[in-house]
């Protein structure tokens, strides 16, 4: 049998570990700039910033877009 990778640049990651490599990069304050939900503006934290992303796809969608966007930069 073959092992097929996967295309999608997502899989095998989970939100948290995309979540912390995104405030690792940008800080909450230009994730809050760059995603414009009120959990990255208003008193910040991952696990509060998880929860709601966890409940509200469109915000997920946005933050999962920026780290496609984004994820070469993290590779260094």
């Amino acid at each position: 049998m073959e092992n097929l990778k996967s295309n999608d640049p997502l899989h095998g990651i989970t939100l948290k570990a995309i979540l912390e490599k995104l405030v690792d990069h940008y800080g909450f304050d230009t994730l809050g700039e760059l995603v414009k939900i009120k959990c990255f503006n208003d008193n910040p934290s991952i696990k509060s910033s998880l929860t709601f992303l966890r409940k509200t796809d469109w915000a997920r969608k946005q933050v999962e877009d920026l780290y496609v966007r984004t994820v070469n930069k993290f590779v260094k």
